[in-house]
């Protein structure tokens, strides 16, 4: 037996036979103007999750690297804002992480984002210059960490491909280091756009005794269904 789903790519366009806790909290997205239609498109809960970090990572490097505050405002600015983001994140993913068995995934990210707020607020506010001049590093390798349980929770290569990334764009801040704040907006908020837009590969579905025996005879229906489409699609 594989460690990951070989009947899954890495990563294609979003599936349409969700499960019940997918559904659980979706939203759907429909812009037009007269007939033509700009945008259309679903979000699952743990997809706006992504978007949220997304917005919110972008608007801490973004503003980092071209708007001339300072960095105590920034702090405190931003500090306010991840934990808020901490705590819509628990609301939005408490019911997806208990039905697929992996709550410890959302535990772990809390404590990362946690734990990189407190050691950026020291660098800012207790004057640790060596750590002030690397928070890029410490934020892309706390993503990556992040990633990497993700993973390995959820046997997903996309996953693990992403904390790679993270870690060759530490790398590479040296090369960029004027801009190295935008690099990292960049690659940290376009992963976490790209998860919310597309779909990732995970282990197959299980059972949970969380779900009503109704849910799991609609997830086994589902599932059938999205099997169908991938050999059809084929």
């Amino acid at each position: 037996m594989t460690f990951f789903n070989p009947c899954e790519p890495p990563i294609r366009c979003k599936q349409e036979h969700l499960d019940v806790q997918d559904l659980a909290g979706l939203l759907r997205l429909r812009w037009k103007v007269g007939n033509i239609t700009l945008f259309s498109g679903f979000y699952t809960r743990i997809d706006q999750t992504f978007l949220l970090w997304g917005l919110v990572t972008a608007g801490i490097f973004f503003t980092a690297q071209f708007v001339p505050l300072s960095w105590s405002f920034q702090a405190i600015l931003w500090s306010t804002v991840t934990l808020i983001g901490t705590a819509i994140m628990a609301v939005l993913t408490l019911f997806w992480v208990k039905v697929e068995r992996v709550s410890w995934i959302l535990y772990s990210w809390a404590i990362l984002m946690i734990s990189g707020l407190v050691l950026t607020d020291c660098s800012i506010f207790a004057g640790w210059g060596g750590l002030l001049l690397h928070l890029c590093d410490l934020w892309l390798g706390l993503s990556a960490i992040g990633y990497f349980c993700t993973g390995l929770g959820l046997r997903s290569r996309t996953f693990i491909a992403i904390g790679l990334t993270h870690l060759f764009a530490i790398g590479l801040l040296p090369f960029v280091a004027p801009w190295q704040y935008l690099t990292t907006g960049i690659v940290i908020a376009g992963c976490l756009i790209l998860l919310s837009e597309l779909q990732w590969d995970m282990r197959s579905p299980i059972d949970n005794t969380l779900l009503t025996e109704e849910e799991k005879e609609f997830n086994r229906i589902q599932q059938q269904l999205r099997q169908i489409s991938a050999t059809v699609g084929k």
